[in-house]
């Protein structure tokens, strides 16, 4: 890494490098701590439910005169016959107009609930260039709420800091409001607000979404509250399992009321826990970098103890207090540029911690700048957030954009 002090050969990676290796050994141990949960809680039921199974299906088979192998058989066409869609109980037509348009629906969101799939060749093809399209199309539409729900968050963050001003008497004075964009912008420079915020209303509002769309789903499809709140994550946050989906009766009562707010409520509640998602990346990204600074700084000490003992066996004894006396973590550990640096990225615990739940400058800036609606200006990078995957990577294009320093 550049800028280490004492000329440290450390085998660190470059930054991007390293958060990239660190957060897929952070995902693998993720996954395989999930897993092993998961194992001890699911596999008990797993087991007693496949004994209990093959002491129903032997005592069937005696009773009925039946053989084994023809009960199989017979059981394989109904998993056929259940894949097409049908059910020991009535249940809505797949492929009729509605059906097929609750289906399109979950294939562009990327729900993909698998209660109904094209089963014929045509249809398999035409799904994949359909998708195709539908999936970008779509995502760039969450891609773009999110931007859009920045803005909104930004003006509402903004207005409740000026009243703020306004009574602690440090507010601008009205003539100001027919000043230009610019010198509105500096007279709120002190003035960071946390993404924090936007973390804590992107989440109440998922939260709120998916309370109340539980209270919805649970008396009408006769679903337990716990049922229902699982159902709310799966769905919005485009898992879809596909054990439990909703509007799959043949009649409900209010029907036509009922499937359509369970259409706004499934694309109001995606839409905020995709944007909720991207947002924590930021977070996740922040202590990424963090967990490699330390990394970096014990590493760096170390290596500039080992310089300070072979500099005191071959030169002099007197010069190891001073050269650990200059070992510092700014100097031993500023392994980023300068814009780094200015970006108020973490270098130590306490910058973890600081003041507004840290303060992610160019998140913050963004929200400053957006509520002040001032034009973006073109920067392929700035301070390291360009670039990404998806919607993180519009959303840091547009950080880029809009918190270049006047």
């Amino acid at each position: 890494m550049a800028g280490r002090a004492g000329g440290c050969r450390c085998p660190l990676p470059n930054e991007d490098n390293g958060r990239f290796c660190l957060l897929a050994l952070l995902i693998l141990l993720y996954l395989v701590w999930g897993a092993a949960v998961f194992s001890a809680i699911e596999r008990p039921p797993e087991l007693r439910a496949q004994r209990a199974w093959s002491r129903r299906l032997d005592t069937f088979s005696r009773s009925h005169n039946i053989s084994q192998p023809e009960l199989a058989a017979f059981l394989r066409q109904y998993e056929a016959a259940n894949v097409a869609g049908v059910r020991g109980e009535p249940l809505r037509a797949r492929w009729d107009f509605t059906g097929a348009f609750y289906f399109v629906g979950t294939v562009v969101s990327t729900i993909g609930f698998g209660m109904a799939t094209p089963v014929t060749t045509g249809g398999r093809i035409f799904l994949i260039f359909y998708g195709l399209v539908g999936c970008a199309a779509t995502i760039l539409f969450f891609n773009l709420f999110l931007e859009r729900i920045i803005t909104l968050l930004a003006y509402i963050l903004r207005w409740f800091h000026e009243r703020k001003l306004q009574r602690s008497g440090a507010a601008q004075s009205p003539d100001r409001r027919g000043s230009s964009q610019l010198g509105e912008v500096d007279s709120l420079d002190g003035w960071k607000p946390s993404v924090y915020y936007v973390m804590l209303i992107l989440g109440a509002a998922s939260l709120v979404i998916s309370c109340c769309a539980s209270a919805m789903y649970s008396p009408i499809e006769g679903w337990s509250y716990a049922e229902s709140l699982y159902f709310c994550f799966v769905a919005f946050s485009t898992i879809g399992f596909g054990d439990l989906v909703s509007s799959q009766r043949a009649a409900y009562a209010n029907q036509s009321l009922y499937r359509a707010g369970n259409f706004l409520l499934i694309l109001m509640g995606v839409c905020c826990l995709y944007s909720l998602f991207n947002v924590s990346s930021i977070v996740i990204k922040q202590f990424l970098n963090w967990i490699l600074k330390k990394m970096e700084y014990r590493c760096c000490r170390r290596c500039q103890g080992a310089k300070a003992r072979n500099h005191w066996n071959a030169v002099h004894p007197a010069s190891m207090k001073t050269r650990r006396q200059e070992v510092s973590v700014e100097t031993v550990c500023d392994s980023e540029t300068d814009g780094h640096r200015m970006s108020g990225e973490m270098i130590s615990v306490k910058d973890f911690l600081a003041s507004n739940k840290v303060s992610l400058a160019i998140m913050q800036k963004q929200l400053s700048e957006t509520a002040n609606g001032g034009p973006r200006q073109s920067h392929s990078r700035y301070n390291g957030f360009s670039g990404g995957v998806g919607a993180l990577a519009i959303m840091n294009n547009r950080l880029a954009e809009t918190s270049v320093d006047r």
